[in-house]
């Protein structure tokens, strides 16, 4: 079977349980492929924890979950150092017990609601693919990925994200409400749950379970997707105009602070090889990087106070990006 198969059966799968959001789970996976962290932001109750452990299900891997809160301590994430006297001798020593960050795939649930301090250490262990303690550096497993959620609507008592760590995202991705015939699905599916459960009936495990070896082969095929000079070129355009906003528009220039760093350009590339190589592509096209484009950038146009005064989002800064830079 083809390992874009392989994908495609775990995605429609991962649908079968995360009802009436196909655009949530489809950007899981190309975060997965892409070896990349990624930013989940909607109201309580739209299935972004449910999603993720769905993923978690199916991926050979071990999965946390972190749930942050303002009394969060940096240890509570990364591990600390125990002292330990062994009873049969005089030796002491202290041995290091590993945080839940030390997992496949870390769910950081209301990342925002922890401090800064408790950001930054998840911010290390994103970037570094390490932590450090008592001034050891301990490597996470392989593969890691962060799945952070954050609510949009109650942000009293929160710290944002700033914007290092907003960047260290691959993706931000917005779950909106599903459509009533999906949401009648989903009480259907509840129901059924509930049955098993009061039945004491144990939830089989998914037919479908990507190994860390499967995964690694679909990153190496990723790699090889062509992205021609063209697409290049594209893709550096799209970034540019973030920067320089007044080169099209002296009204996109009014609504951008900050435009993409470098480093939306390379997340923008991968995603788009990631979409390609999906949909059976060899090469990039227009439509791959043009999908990918708000969830990759959406999180790293910093926007201006007039923007927030006319009520434009980064969506439609996107948006208008598309309309007006041309492959």
């Amino acid at each position: 079977m083809k390992l874009q198969h392989t994908l495609l059966q775990l995605e429609q799968q991962i649908n079968q349980q995360v009802l009436g959001q196909p655009s949530l789970v489809r950007m899981l996976i190309i975060a997965l492929l892409c070896d990349g962290h990624i930013l989940l932001e909607g109201l309580p109750g739209l299935a972004k924890t449910r999603a993720v452990r769905e993923l978690a299900r199916h991926l050979d891997g071990e999965f946390r979950r972190i749930q942050f809160t303002p009394d969060l301590l940096p240890a509570d994430i990364t591990g600390s150092e125990i002292y330990q006297q062994h009873a049969m001798s005089a030796d002491e020593q202290f041995s290091f017990r590993p945080g839940p960050v030390f997992g496949n795939l870390v769910l950081a649930d209301e990342i925002n609601r922890a401090s800064a301090r408790v950001q930054s250490a998840l911010l290390e262990a994103m970037e570094e693919r390490h932590v450090t303690v008592a001034g050891n550096s301990w490597p996470l497993p392989s593969p890691f990925m962060v799945l952070a959620t954050q609510n949009p609507v109650d942000q009293e008592g929160t710290w944002p994200l700033p914007e290092a760590q907003l960047d260290r995202f691959l993706m931000k991705v917005l779950v909106d409400y599903p459509s009533a015939e999906h949401e009648r699905q989903v009480m259907a599916l509840v129901r059924a749950e509930q049955q098993k459960a009061n039945e004491s009936v144990e939830s089989s495990a998914p037919e479908l379970q990507l190994t860390a070896e499967r995964l690694h082969q679909c990153r190496q095929a990723i790699a090889d997707v062509y992205v021609a000079p063209a697409m290049e070129e594209y893709i550096i355009n799209l970034v540019c105009v973030t920067r320089d906003p007044r080169s099209v528009s002296d009204i996109l220039a009014s609504y951008i602070a900050l435009g993409v760093s470098p480093r939306g350009t390379l997340a923008l590339d991968r995603a788009a090889r990631a979409h390609a190589w999906l949909n059976d592509k060899d090469a990039v096209q227009p439509e791959d990087i043009q999908a990918v484009a708000p969830a990759v950038l959406r999180h790293r146009i910093l926007l201006s106070y007039q923007a927030s005064a006319d009520n434009y989002s980064a969506d439609d800064v996107i948006a208008t990006l598309l309309s007006v830079v041309v492959p």
